[in-house]
């Protein structure tokens, strides 16, 4: 029989020979493959600098293979400019400013976007469909008018028995959100993006285009502050939300942006477009959730069901233990329990495509308004959902080929917020949940912009203008049951993850405080005891008072103390002190709001293992990376979560009451 015969290799940059286990199947003495991506005419290598050398050696690679011409326009994966302003972000590349275009979404196609095919249709797994998806199918638009009344009498109903005590307003927001997305899967969305597209062309960007390149940047830093400090003191004085108190809150937040613009690894590169809108954007979620009724009201909403929905795991530790101990609020039975139930959660949504839709969405917006790429704005819209390790794996096939901005902008988010699955036990600890919630959507802006002054992109990124959502075929479930399964497994993995490495750390704090506690005796340091809490309390001390916390009754000491606390072990030890310890009983309503929200992130010593340990894990090659720029991280975390301390100190007003939670003397 003859030898199996192949094309010769395709010399040239953009080619390369086809990797040494593909084969091809010979048809008709032709090599064929139905799969265009697979092609060798397709397909080109691209060297990677960050690749491990240890694979190289060994004689493998480590590259990335990329395809041409398998996707429906080409065109749709713009070329990445890096500088001031200048991200091609799967729109024109001379205006950063323009929206992206869409197509008719029924092609199931959006520019800058592309989907997975993981959890969209069980054809797109080779999978047959069963009875009741095609009886869906066929129907469809019957279960469709059935889904738009069934919520349309919902809604109605809950307007007549609340239309006086405005209890209807989170059920119209979601009966409107679900009949749009009804009516645009009928409609093409061309039709309102084109409107939409039209009106920005000839308002917004007809503005940005009258005003010289040279000046856009201070042009826009100056409204962003124009906004925010009309915004700030134009609103009445209350208590001691005074005009003087919020003035050092913006003066505090001024000066966190200059010093990381001073201590910036890359000056010149900096893309002040992330910067401006992210600090933005967060000071009008800030100014949505604490001035307004109805901003006040969603984020109640969202945090009572988040309380509701993850406090359903106590009735699974209550089955393997008893329901007295199921009600005790530690951290062992109160968070982590929690934490596996919406992890598994989580794992349903991802197979049945929700999660990838909304995510997608989300992170579409993120990229074209702050100029990012794909992988951050993925991170970022899904950290505040499921964790800091949770959403660096929906875009684990990236990982490895991450630039280093990528690495500190991921580990960043995790730092500066914390997560839907501990959310309920921090709630559970009489803290407000409107402060907790509205903080963790607030610092994913501030943590994009403080990241990308810190560290900003010098290098060319795989997904430069578009959302990628990769299908993760490694752990793809059969089913939901499947995935729900794999979701615990997978929980109590990450849970045990996190047990020991916080077992860990404290106690290698508590060695380094009995250490300093024993040295400080002799130099009769006992009140308070020498301590890393004390020794970094103290160096915050300016930090809290740049804070905007009242210069009365030693409150800036006692904030200090907090958010130290928070970074040498972990916000759960502040949260606990500031709610039941009898030292911070004293804090006045605004010392003890900015506390809250100061708190509310994994900026701590023992997330840093965490986030180690995972993105070691997930790409064994960039570990090095990961440890250098990992303290960095944590800093510009930190940061980000004391930025939406400094926002809260300057938008909250009349709702200051609504922020107590202090503990009884």
């Amino acid at each position: 029989m003859a030898p199996e015969t192949h094309p010769p290799a395709t010399t040239g940059d953009d080619v390369a020979a086809p990797p040494q286990n593909q084969h091809h199947t010979p048809v008709l003495g032709m090599d064929y493959n139905p799969d265009p991506a697979l092609n060798p005419a397709n397909q080109h290598r691209h060297t990677h600098h960050h690749h491990s050398a240890r694979i190289d050696a060994a004689g493998g690679h480590d590259d990335a293979l990329y395809t041409s011409g398998t996707t429906a326009d080409p065109s749709l994966v713009p070329v990445q400019q890096h500088g001031d302003n200048h991200h091609a972000l799967g729109v024109d590349k001379k205006d950063p400013l323009a929206l992206p275009e869409y197509c008719d979404e029924n092609e199931k196609l959006e520019a800058g976007v592309l989907s997975t095919g993981q959890g969209s249709t069980d054809h797109a797994h080779g999978k047959p469909s069963g009875r009741f998806t095609a009886l869906y199918r066929r129907f469809r638009p019957a279960f469709h008018l059935v889904y738009f009344l069934l919520f349309t009498g919902w809604w109605i109903a809950s307007l007549i028995l609340h239309k006086d005590d405005k209890n209807w307003v989170v059920p119209f927001l979601l009966w409107l959100a679900i009949s749009l997305r009804l009516f645009f899967y009928y409609v093409p969305s061309r039709h309102l993006s084109t409107a939409i597209r039209w009106i920005w062309s000839h308002t917004a960007l007809v503005i940005y285009q009258l005003v010289p390149p040279a000046f856009r940047i201070p042009v826009g830093a100056f409204g962003a502050l124009a906004v925010v400090m009309v915004g700030t003191f134009a609103s009445e004085e209350v208590a001691d939300n005074n005009r003087a108190n919020r003035a050092v809150s913006l003066f505090g937040l001024l000066v966190m942006i200059f010093v990381f613009w001073a201590t910036s690894a890359h000056r010149s590169r900096i893309n002040w477009r992330t910067v401006i809108v992210g600090m933005l954007a967060q000071y009008i979620i800030g100014l949505f959730v604490l001035r307004t009724g109805v901003g006040y009201d969603i984020f109640r909403f969202i945090a009572d069901r988040a309380g509701d929905l993850l406090g359903f795991a106590r009735e699974g530790v209550a089955f393997l233990t008893s329901e007295e101990t199921s009600l005790i609020k530690w951290f062992l039975l109160g968070v982590i329990p929690a934490i596996i139930f919406f992890i598994s959660l989580v794992q349903v949504l991802y197979y049945i495509g929700f999660l990838q839709w909304f995510i997608k969405k989300f992170a579409t917006f993120v990229f074209w308004a702050l100029g990012v790429s794909g992988v951050e704005a993925i991170v970022a819209a899904a950290t505040p959902f499921i964790g800091q390790g949770e959403s660096a794996m929906l875009v684990r096939p990236f990982v490895p080929h991450m630039t280093k901005a990528e690495l500190h902008q991921i580990m960043t988010c995790g730092f500066a917020t914390i997560s839907g699955s501990v959310l309920v036990g921090y709630i559970q600890l009489g803290l407000n949940a409107e402060a907790l919630v509205s903080s963790c959507i607030m610092s994913i802006p501030a943590s994009l912009a403080i990241s990308k002054l810190r560290y900003p992109e010098t290098e060319e990124t795989l997904t430069a203008g578009r959302v990628v959502i990769p299908d993760d075929d490694e752990h793809r479930a059969e089913n939901a049951l499947h995935a729900f399964a794999n979701g615990a497994w997978l929980g109590i993995k990450i849970g045990g993850t996190i047990v020991a490495s916080l077992l860990c750390i404290i106690a290698f704090v508590g060695l380094i405080n009995a250490l300093l506690t024993w040295w400080g005796r002799y130099l009769n340091i006992n009140d308070p005891t020498l301590t890393l809490q004390t020794i970094l309390g103290y160096m915050l001390y300016p930090v809290a008072f740049l804070l905007g916390v009242p210069r009365d009754n030693n409150d800036i000491l006692l904030v200090a103390r907090l958010i130290a606390q928070k970074v040498i072990t972990n916000e759960y030890n502040g949260f606990n002190d500031l709610t039941k310890n009898k030292t911070y009983a004293g804090l006045s309503p605004r010392s003890r709001l900015i506390a809250t929200y100061a708190l509310c992130g994994f900026g701590n010593i023992g997330s840093l293992g965490i986030q180690i340990g995972i993105l070691g894990q997930l790409a064994p090659s960039r570990g090095g990376d990961v440890s250098r720029l990992a303290v960095s991280a944590l800093i510009s975390g930190v940061v980000s979560t004391l930025t939406s301390a400094t926002v809260a100190g300057l938008v909250i007003t009349t709702q200051i009451t609504n922020f107590s939670s202090a503990p009884q003397p």
